[in-house]
C-alpha cells in the first residue's frame, strides 16, 4: 500500500500557476532582482523567438520537476502486509565476560587450543539460532558492561556481533554486579514470567559499583530469573625448562557467588570444564519452556522519495541546456 506521511505537501501544486497570474498584472517596468534559471526558462517559454517545440518541451519539464519535488516532499511510503512475530518465546539476555582472563587458551576445539572467549563464541551461536521465537539480547562486560544488542528476534545480527566481540574491549576486570544491574534495567519493562539472564564468567566480581548478591536480590524481586555458567578448565600443564607443572587456570572462578546468584533468582549454576560441557549447558537451557505472550505484527515500509526527486533532478539537467539555447536564440 502507498502512503504519503505529509500528503499536504500537494496543496502547493498551483503555486507557480497563481505566481503566473500575479506576476501578469505587476508593473514590469519596476525595478527587479535578476531571475533565477526557472524563472529564465518561465520567460523563454512565452518569448516569440522560441519555437512552439521548444516552448512546449520546457513547459513540460518545468512542469514535471515542479510535480516530482512535491511528490519527493510529500514521502512516498510503501507499506507491506502484516507479518506475525512469534506470539511465543522469553525475553532473554546473554552476559557475556570479555575480560582479560577470558584469553586463556584452556580449550580444545576440533584439536586446536584456543581462548575461552572463542569457545564461547563456537557455542553460543548455536545456541542463538536455535532460540526461534525468542527475544534475545547481548550484554557484553569487562571492568563495565555495555548492552551490544537489544532484545531483538534478528538473530543473524545478535551472532554477527557477538563475533565480532573482543576481549578487554570493555575492560580487563570483571564487574559481574554491574552487569546483573544493566540487565535488570533492560529487563523490567518487559512482561512478567519472561525474563531470563544467562551470564557467563570465568572470574570473580572486581570491579563495579553494584555487588552481585545485591544486585540478584533486586532481580529476584524484578521476576529476573539468573543462570550463571562458570567457564574454564580446572587443570592445564604448563611446559617448564626442567619439569611440565599442573596448575589449575580457573582458582580465580567465585563459585560460591554464582551459584548463590542463581539459587536467589530460582536459575541454576553450571560449570563449563571445556566445550562439550558449555554445549551440554546450552542445550540444557534449550528445554526453557516457552510461554505465551501477545501476538504483535509488523508492516515493512520503505521510503519512495528518492525515485520522485530522482525525476526532479533528471527534468533539471535536461533544462540547463534549453536556457542555454533560449539565451543564444
Amino acid at each position: 500500500m502507498l502512503t504519503f506521511q505529509w500528503p499536504w505537501i500537494m496543496l502547493l501544486l498551483p503555486l507557480p500557476l497563481i505566481y503566473r497570474l500575479w506576476r501578469s498584472k505587476a508593473d514590469t517596468t519596476a525595478p527587479a532582482l535578476k531571475s533565477s534559471l526557472y524563472s529564465d526558462l518561465a520567460a523563454q517559454s512565452t518569448n516569440s523567438t522560441l519555437s512552439s517545440h521548444w516552448h512546449w518541451l520546457v513547459l513540460v519539464l518545468l512542469t514535471l520537476a515542479w510535480v516530482a519535488t512535491l511528490l519527493a516532499s510529500a514521502r512516498p511510503t510503501w507499506i507491506g502486509d502484516p507479518i506475525a512475530l512469534p506470539s511465543n518465546g522469553r525475553d532473554l539476555l546473554l552476559a557475556v565476560d570479555i575480560s582479560g582472563s577470558m584469553k586463556e587458551t584452556d580449550m580444545t576445539i576440533n584439536g586446536d587450543s584456543v581462548d575461552r572467549l572463542t569457545t564461547v563464541k563456537y557455542v553460543v551461536t548455536d545456541f542463538v539460532e536455535r532460540r526461534q521465537g525468542d527475544r534475545l539480547g547481548l550484554i557484553l562486560f569487562g571492568t563495565r558492561p555495555y548492552l551490544q544488542t537489544p532484545l531483538t528476534f534478528d538473530r543473524k545480527t545478535m551472532n554477527t556481533l557477538l563475533g565480532e566481540a573482543q576481549i578487554g574491549f570493555a575492560g580487563e576486570k570483571t564487574a559481574i554486579g554491574d552487569a546483573i544491574g544493566l540487565a535488570i534495567k533492560r529487563l523490567k519493562q518487559r512482561p512478567e514470567n519472561h525474563r531470563v539472564l544467562i551470564l557467563l564468567t570465568d572470574g570473580a566480581n572486581s570491579a563495579g559499583e553494584a555487588q552481585p548478591l545485591e544486585a540478584a536480590d533486586i532481580a529476584a524481586r524484578e521476576g529476573i530469573t539468573i543462570y550463571t555458567i562458570g567457564i574454564g578448565a580446572e587443570v592445564m600443564v604448563q611446559r617448564g625448562f626442567f619439569r611440565n607443572t599442573r596448575v589449575n587456570p580457573s582458582r580465580d572462578l567465585d563459585e560460591t557467588t554464582l551459584t548463590a546468584i542463581a539459587d536467589k533468582t530460582g536459575g541454576l549454576y553450571f560449570r563449563a570444564r571445556n566445550p562439550e560441557e558449555l554445549e551440554s549447558i546450552y542445550l540444557q537451557l534449550d528445554q526453557l519452556e516457552p510461554i505465551d505472550q501477545e501476538a504483535e505484527t509488523v508492516r515493512p515500509t520503505r521510503a519512495l522519495f528518492y525515485w520522485p526527486l530522482g525525476l526532479a533532478l533528471l527534468c533539471s539537467l535536461l533544462l540547463v541546456p534549453m536556457a542555454n539555447r533560449g539565451g543564444q536564440d
